[in-house]
């Protein structure tokens, strides 16, 4: 647990007064762009740094003033630092031997369990420049749980790996986790690789928590722009709030166009002054193009068209917003005149997947 901490260099605060209450075996992801304060918080739980305020609690024990080797947390980082003089056995029994947990059989014991977990059995005796990139990261991970710390710490271990190496570990790293019940504290810039691996993601940005949620709460239901915007895609539509009527709504998103949302949905938006400014939030996937727009719907021109595999995105020029390219995602097997640049289209905003944002506090609405 963290309880109010916050850290200064000099006259800058890196951390502001932060509290999280992570539960055991939990898997918590801290993310957030460059200079969000994430790895400062992870070192402060390491014991690398010390809190400027407030305290950090470990089960029952209060670690804040303690030093790393006495903190009893396991660390894997983007770089590994296995010792290359000893083999994969000898890396992963080395935290054991450095706290003498057990007798040489009892230690012997623990470290063929983890080359189980970890399967890497028939490489125990190979050294590290004989291993790939994602057999010394499982080997790294399987030294930081040997002793069977209460927390784990990884600062973007995967980070060094390449995309299709680095997928497959996400999922091998969420199965030691899980089969050791072991909490995890994992930091990491890809939000991607967080949304994939976490029960809770904590979002931040300038030293300060955004929000805190599975990553299902953090996609559907983000609490400000910044949130929305950083986990997944999304387009941003001004739109100004003209009231509600017969318990709907009613946004006006240009003078031709209007949507109208259930007011037992927003129950924020229901509230505020006619007049109000607004940013709709629509991802990707809920937006739909078609051909011949009517009168009174979106509409624009089709910028470009680009296969990814999975999915066809197109981009949508709005005419009533020639600054705003519309981000539309629509099945790969999809193919259709509209998805032709320079196409004409009509565009089509799920309205049960709108998202309202204050346009000044930029706080949901």
């Amino acid at each position: 647990m963290l309880a109010g901490v916050q850290k200064r260099f000099g006259e800058t605060w890196a951390v502001h007064e932060t509290t999280l209450d992570i539960r055991a075996g939990e898997f918590v992801s801290i993310i957030g762009p460059s200079g969000s304060g994430k790895t400062t918080l992870l070192t402060m739980v390491a014991g690398f740094e010390q809190p400027t305020n407030g305290r950090i609690i470990v089960g029952d024990v209060d670690i804040t003033t303690l030093p790393p080797n006495r903190r009893n947390v396991g660390m894997v980082f983007q770089k590994y630092a296995l010792f290359p003089h000893l083999t994969v056995r000898q890396n992963i029994a080395f935290p054991l031997k450095m706290r003498r947990l057990g007798s040489k059989k009892d230690i012997r014991s623990r470290v063929d369990e983890m080359l189980e977990l970890i399967r890497l059995n028939d490489f125990a005796d190979r050294y590290p420049n004989q291993l790939s990139g994602g057999q010394q990261q499982r080997v790294a991970v399987a030294r930081a749980l040997v002793f069977s710390p209460p927390v784990i710490l990884m600062d973007e271990p995967l980070g060094a790996l390449d995309k299709k190496l680095r997928e497959a570990m996400q999922f091998e790293i969420k199965r030691i986790q899980e089969n050791l019940g072991a909490t995890v504290i994992y930091v990491t810039h890809d939000q991607e690789e967080a949304l994939t691996m976490s029960d809770r993601i904590v979002v931040m940005h300038d030293g300060c928590v955004q929000q805190v949620g599975t990553p299902s709460e953090l996609y559907n239901e983000p609490n400000r722009t910044f949130v929305a915007d950083f986990i997944g895609s999304i387009n941003f539509i001004p739109a100004t709030y003209r009231g509600n009527k017969n318990g709907k709504c009613i946004l006006d998103i240009s003078e031709r166009v209007a949507v109208e949302l259930d007011a037992l949905l927003h129950p924020k938006l229901a509230h505020k002054s006619i007049g109000s400014e607004i940013r709709l939030a629509v991802r990707p996937e809920h937006v739909g193009i078609f051909s011949d727009p009517k009168k009174g719907q979106l509409s624009g021109t089709v910028e470009a068209s680009v296969f990814i595999g999975s999915s066809t995105v197109v981009l949508v020029r709005l005419d009533a917003f020639p600054d705003i390219d519309l981000r539309v995602q629509l099945p790969a097997t999809t193919s259709s005149p509209v998805m032709r640049k320079n196409s004409r289209v009509g565009v089509n905003l799920d309205t049960l997947s709108l998202l309202t944002f204050d346009l000044e506090t930029r706080l949901a609405a």
